[in-house]
């Protein structure tokens, strides 16, 4: 079988850097042979200390116009933030200024950006069925007909996106639950899950496909994306610290879903030692190694793998993966 080289983009943290940079360190990837780049939507940062929390549709229009490869939202919310009607008209016409290069990816939220609006914050159930019902309204709109729709959360009146792409973005679901992966895969075009493990991430994209076929659909065709949190430095005290003082959040072995406010996070990460990132997020200085954790996700199915650095030196990340890691990579 002839290999080919594996696609893994670039995941840009806007909770982390400003949005000027953000959008520089996604063309600087790509220059480093990065394939893509995937934005998320944050309202408040997990900590502080991060500090930012730049407007995603701004900032992926900015990347799409420095780059060439596909911009997507990994993930945003379309249902407390958001009316899904003004997520599909965001999409719609992010695609039509770019043709085929935006993918819209969508979440069930975190209280910790969409609380801001105020109201009840309910608990998953219902935060996936709004995320279906909302993922239902962003489909019929891109069709381009004329949409009413009078639900059990949302309402639309008779309307229509009047700018539409020649082609509708693909929506992918993000999830690492089995039942919700399952029901992506009928209602879906793909999965986005975080790394945990490849054997857990292999056993949900099973379920994504068992939804696929059960809806008619061909999974071969599905995209299943994965992002990878990591911490490399050249020195390997320095990948260990930069974990702990850069991305605390991702040592906490819990839901995060339901945590509020920064300054919260900031309390449980005092807690937070580089040995609490065994089994969360590969802490490593040797390039090879990390190249072998990716691979792994490749294996167990990704078609597209993210990666985020936990460092600030991210140029120097990139450039060294883009010349070291990425060419070793296959899919």
């Amino acid at each position: 079988m002839t290999q080919t080289r594996a696609r893994v983009g670039y995941a840009a943290m806007l909770a982390r850097f400003h949005p000027s940079e953000a959008v520089a360190l996604a063309a600087e990837a790509e220059h480093a042979g990065f394939d893509g780049v995937m934005a998320d939507d944050h309202f408040q940062p997990w900590t502080p200390h991060q500090g930012q929390s730049g407007f995603v549709w701004n900032v992926m229009t900015a990347m799409a116009e420095r780059t060439r490869g596909s911009v997507g939202v990994g993930a945003t919310c379309p249902s407390f933030r958001w009316h899904p009607a003004v997520v599909a008209q965001a999409a719609a016409t992010l695609e039509a200024m770019y043709p085929g290069r935006h993918w819209l990816g969508i979440g069930s939220g975190e209280a910790i950006n969409e609380h801001v609006v105020g109201g009840y914050w309910p608990e998953a159930p219902q935060r996936i069925a709004r995320m279906f019902e909302a993922v239902e309204i962003i489909q019929k709109l891109f069709t381009g007909r004329d949409v009413r729709h009078d639900g059990r959360f949302f309402t639309l009146e008779r309307t229509r996106l009047w700018t539409r792409p020649e082609n509708s973005p693909p929506v992918y679901v993000a999830t690492s639950g089995p039942v919700t992966a399952r029901r992506a895969g009928s209602a879906c075009d793909g999965i986005i899950t975080l790394a945990t493990t490849p054997e857990k991430v292999a056993s949900l994209f099973a379920r994504f496909d068992d939804g696929a076929r059960s809806a008619g659909k061909d999974p071969s065709s599905a995209a299943k994306i994965v992002q990878l949190h990591l911490s490399w430095a050249p020195d390997a005290d320095e990948a260990a610290a930069q974990a702990v003082r850069e991305w605390p959040n991702g040592a906490m072995r819990f839901s995060k879903a339901d945590i509020r406010s920064p300054h919260d996070v900031e309390q449980m990460a005092r807690m937070v030692r580089p040995e609490d990132f065994d089994g969360q997020l590969l802490i490593s200085a040797d390039l090879d190694e990390h190249r072998r954790e990716i691979q792994r996700y490749l294996d167990a199915g990704a078609t597209h793998v993210y990666l985020h650095n936990t460092g600030t030196d991210q140029r120097t990340w990139v450039k060294t993966f883009g010349r070291e890691v990425l060419p070793r990579l296959v899919a």
